[in-house]
Order: structure tokens, then sequence, then C-alpha cells
């Protein structure tokens, strides 16, 4: 029998603590960091980069692909819930009371590890670089999925970060066979380029087999399907997947349903930050999706409050929105 109220999407991924940083391409230079890429680093690495940056002002939110995405589903007037694993320290309290201050419940564990971090600095053009250290994030395991909070969700959403790992990879296949079980819909984030190279055979296993719903960007569809011809990756995705949401920048967005291709259209946007413009996105298609819009409106929703985001700094809406702005923006107002 379901536990508490009825879900929207219930996430699964890497709890991390997002801390954003404005800083210049010098700064980068000094640190010999690849401006644009995401790098894994360690606990000691990330405390170094963290005190060259003693002096800049810095902003703090409860983070990670997946975390971001069901934010942003609540964000819209929706239902979330979100499992994944925090340290036992200041920033596994901050974490957990972070998200349900936005409306989300923390539905996941807490390990000795500390808490991972992720350290997204935002050179003046918009580009961000990331450093994550997973701490805490990679110990979640298949032992940590509740099918009880399971029973009570519409969809599942995994990000595909946990794939590369052995217990997080466990923890994602374990929450997707439970899901599938209870009769949820699931999606998974492809998430990176680097998710395709180290564990492409399970990413088209699962596209191929439970996953409902995939979201990719270009460069993702490029790697899974070998062409930078994006309709024909929309089109071999889907002979395999119920649905597709194919991102495509400022261009706008490919979604495909029922061998229909719809084309969303990108909002004009001066870009600040461009953190977290795939997870809202993926947040406007699945609330959409789990409160009675068609596909071409969800697209339109989902392609504004991604616009939104890039606006401003950080992965989330500068506001909740009201009813009726996510009606205009599903009609295409903005």
């Amino acid at each position: 029998m379901a536990t508490g109220p009825r879900l929207d999407v219930y996430g699964v991924g890497n709890a991390l603590v997002d801390i954003q940083v404005r800083v210049d391409d010098v700064f980068l230079a000094r640190q010999r960091l690849a401006k644009g890429q995401m790098q894994l680093v360690d606990a000691a690495q990330q405390a170094d980069v963290l005190a060259a940056l003693q002096g800049h002002e810095q902003a703090r939110s409860s983070g990670g692909s997946a975390a971001n995405t069901v934010v942003g589903v609540a964000e819209l007037g929706g239902r979330a819930a979100y499992c994944g694993k925090v340290g036992r320290d200041s920033l596994g309290k901050f974490y957990r009371e972070d998200l349900q201050a936005v409306g989300v419940r923390f539905d996941g564990g807490v390990a000795a590890h500390p808490t991972g971090t992720s350290l997204i600095l935002i050179t003046p053009d918009a580009q961000r670089t990331m450093l994550t250290s997973l701490g805490a994030s990679s110990l979640l395991d298949a032992d940590d999925i509740s099918s009880a909070r399971l029973e009570a969700c519409k969809y599942l959403y995994v990000e595909g970060y946990l794939l590369p790992g052995e217990h997080t990879r466990r923890a994602a296949l374990r929450a997707i066979e439970a899901a599938k079980a209870l009769g949820a819909k699931v999606a998974l984030s492809v998430s990176d380029p680097f998710v395709v190279s180290s564990a492409e055979q399970l990413v088209w296993d699962l596209i191929e087999g439970p996953v409902d719903l995939v979201f990719c960007n270009e460069m993702e569809a490029a790697a899974l399907v070998g062409t930078e011809d994006m309709v024909e990756c929309a089109r071999a995705l889907h002979k395999h997947a119920e649905c597709v949401a194919l991102t495509l920048g400022a261009k706008g967005s490919i979604l495909m349903h029922d061998d229909v291709l719809h084309p969303v259209e990108g909002v004009p946007v001066d870009a600040v930050d461009t953190t977290g413009a795939g997870d809202m996105y993926a947040a406007g298609i699945l609330y959409g999706l789990t409160n009675g819009l068609s596909w071409p409106q969800a697209g339109r929703l989902a392609s504004h409050a991604a616009a939104r985001v890039v606006a401003a700094v950080g992965a989330r809406l500068p506001q909740k929105l009201s009813p009726g702005e996510v009606a205009a923006m599903s009609r295409g107002g903005g």
C-alpha cells in the first residue's frame, strides 16, 4: 500500500551541495581547469580550489542533477521526493533542510563520509566549469531505495551519473526495477557524454528495456547514435524508447512520442549562467506529463522554464511560479 501523498516525480541521484562562484578566465588558467567541463576530484583537491576562492562570494544550494529536476517540479507546482545519500555533517544537514524548504521530501540515507559537493565556477560568458567531489553520494546503494515511496509516484527520474559507479549503479537499477513492478513510468537522463563512454552498453540496455522517456542533449545523443543529425538521433532513440526529449541548447529541443516529432523553439534570453538548464527542462517535461499537459505544451513549458534559469545564477527558478504563470508558459508566453 502506498505511503504518503501521491507524487508526480521521485528522483534518484547524487546528492551534492552546489557551490556557485563567479570567476574569470585567469582563475581557471591558474588552477589549470578545462573551461566548460566537469571534472571529478577528491575532497583534498576540492578543498584546495575552495581555499583559492577565499574572498569570492559563494551561493549554496542542495543540488545534483536529478535533485535540481525534482526541485524544478516542485517550483512548477508539482509533488516530488528525492533519494540520495549525504554525510552526517553540517553540509548534509543543510542539504536535507534546503530540499524540505522548497517542498521536496528527502528520502535518502546518511553516511559517515563527508557530504558531496559540486563547485560550479561561472565565467562572464555564462560558461560553467564544474569540480565534483562525490563524497557520501557515491555510497548510495540498492538498500537505500524505498519501494513503498516508489509506489506513490507517477514517474521515477534517474540521472545517468549513477550508472558508472558500482554502488550507485545498483541503486539506479533497483529503483528502476521497483518502479516498473509498481506500474510507474521511468525516465532516464543520459547526463553527460562520459556516461556513454563509461557505460554505453548499460545505457542502451535501459533505453531498449525499462526506460519510457529518455532525456539527452546534442553531445550525448551524438555519442549514443553516432551522427550529428539530431533529427536522426531522435528517431533512432525513439525506435527503442517510447518517448524522447532531446535538447538543442538555444535552438530549442526535439520531442518524440507515438512516432510524432514535436519541434520546440528555444526562448531568446541573455544568458547569465547555464547551470541546471537541462535539469529544469526535464522538470518542465515531467511536470507537464504528470499534470495533464500535451507534449507540445510540456515542451513549451520546459523551454520557458529553462530560459528563466539561464537568465539567473544557479540551477533554480528565481521564485516559485503561480499556476497562472505555468499555464501561460505552456501556451508559449513568458
